[in-house]
């Protein structure tokens, strides 16, 4: 039997409006497994899990969670949990093996599967076209760096909207650009492991371009559904009244922050980071900058936490005397209402979402069941924290808790939990934690 959950201190889904979204989380590469089965191609992922030491417990994404086939099961555990909302994401190689070319039939049926079988429960559909597993194929090639990738995304674009466009409440182009960029290509530790700067300014680059080719396509294509790009924001204080820190506070804001908002909002780069990046900065061609900036029908925003910046020492984590989940984040959740008022107003945001927002513990299960009152803290203050952006007049029309379930955490593999379900990875058994019932209770509340 589920325990009960501890009192809600006052915080109810009926502050929220009736149409407000409320949902759970997922990516392809992260749950799928399947990997080498029904025509799909490899992605990045699947090689750069080959490289030595580059995944922390050695594991890859072949199994996951076995979401391909456990679909059904995984779609009624969406269902019990009372959100109206399911957000995941299509594997561009599982559907297009080559990233050009032919297309799989039988991954596009595994998608139309779940997307029925979403909208037979009364869940709408927000779809990501790339959660980071690039089609390797593309990679052997240029990858995001090759202009050409961009073409190619906007065909994969125009064709899922073609078979499930009319199904779809919202399209998501890419998930967290600076991730691929930067993780992926100047520091290497994410797929596909490369480190270079001016090549990594230049994946970012082609990532908001073809962004913004994909959305002007599908708008000419008549697309309906709510289309947009998510990106991991969070607020960066400086670690100390140091000028040094304060101006390296800005410059990382600029770069994690405002080198994808402004382009997006106000066709133009940073001008400071600009000039800080030199000769590193991106080849831009003309009229770039306007086909980046295509209206948003939303944006997404991931947040986990705050970050400081120093020009010396780093910041302690520890030094706030806040709780720190176990990816070493500082559960900071008054950081999402200054994140949402801050976006509200410095861009022109027609409406914000909140796309990710979660947390890993080291979660234990007790007598069948995961007694993760941390977690469970932790989505109730950050939902108060969006509540209070509402009511600062920030529109904020969506949650998404991040993720429904235990999963591959990328680098980490699967040593760092986040979801409200546990997954037992040796019986593929779903346990919904405490915080899945949590979530339940407060939605139907």
């Amino acid at each position: 039997m589920l325990m009960q959950t501890r009192n809600q201190s006052n915080l109810l889904s009926k502050d929220f409006p009736t149409d407000f979204i409320w949902g759970v989380a997922t990516s392809s590469f992260q749950i799928e497994g399947a990997a080498q089965v029904d025509g799909r191609g490899l992605s990045v992922w699947d090689v750069f899990c080959k490289q030595p030491h580059a995944i922390a417990d050695g594991s890859n994404g072949d199994v996951a969670c076995d979401h391909y086939n456990r679909l059904d099961q995984d779609l009624d555990l969406i269902a019990s949990l009372g959100v109206n909302a399911y957000r995941f994401s299509i594997s561009w190689p599982r559907v297009q093996p080559l990233g050009q070319g032919g297309w799989n039939e039988a991954g596009f049926d595994f998608y139309g599967r779940l997307i029925d079988g979403l909208i037979a429960r009364g869940l709408q559909v927000h779809l990501t076209l790339n959660h980071w597993d690039l089609p390797q194929a593309l990679q052997d090639q240029g990858g995001w760096a090759n202009r050409s990738t961009c073409e190619h995304f906007v065909r994969y674009a125009l064709e899922v909207n073609r078979r499930f466009g009319k199904h779809m409440t919202s399209l998501c182009t890419h998930n967290e650009p600076w991730v691929m960029a930067v993780l992926g290509h100047e520091l290497g530790v994410f797929a596909p492991g490369l480190k270079d700067r001016k090549t990594a300014m230049q994946v970012a680059h082609h990532l908001l371009v073809s962004h913004g080719m994909a959305l002007r396509d599908l708008r000419s294509a008549g697309a309906t559904m709510d289309l947009g790009i998510v990106l991991n924001l969070s607020p960066i204080y400086p670690a100390s009244d140091s000028q040094g820190d304060i101006e390296k506070a800005k410059l990382d804001d600029g770069l994690i922050a405002r080198w994808y908002l402004d382009p997006l909002f106000k066709a133009h780069y940073p001008s400071d980071v600009l000039e800080h990046l030199g000769n590193d900065a991106p080849v831009v061609l003309e009229g770039d900058l306007d086909t980046i900036a295509q209206p948003l029908d939303y944006l997404g925003v991931n947040y986990y936490t705050r970050n400081f910046s120093s020009a010396g020492n780093p910041w302690d984590v520890h030094s706030s005397g806040n709780e720190v989940t176990d990816m070493g984040w500082e559960v900071y959740p008054q950081g999402l209402t200054e994140l949402l008022c801050r976006l509200h107003q410095d861009y022109p945001v027609k409406r914000l979402r909140v796309t990710e927002n979660g947390a890993a513990f080291k979660d234990e299960m007790v007598d069948g069941m995961v007694d993760d009152e941390r977690r469970e803290s932790y989505l109730r203050e950050h939902i108060r924290a969006t509540s209070r952006a509402r009511a600062l007049g920030v529109p904020v029309d969506a949650y998404f808790a991040w993720s429904l379930m235990d999963n591959f955490e990328w680098a980490s593999g699967y040593e760092k939990r986040f979801g409200l379900v546990h997954v037992d990875y040796a019986t593929q058994k779903r346990t919904p934690k405490r915080s899945a019932l949590w979530y339940q209770q407060f939605l139907k509340a």
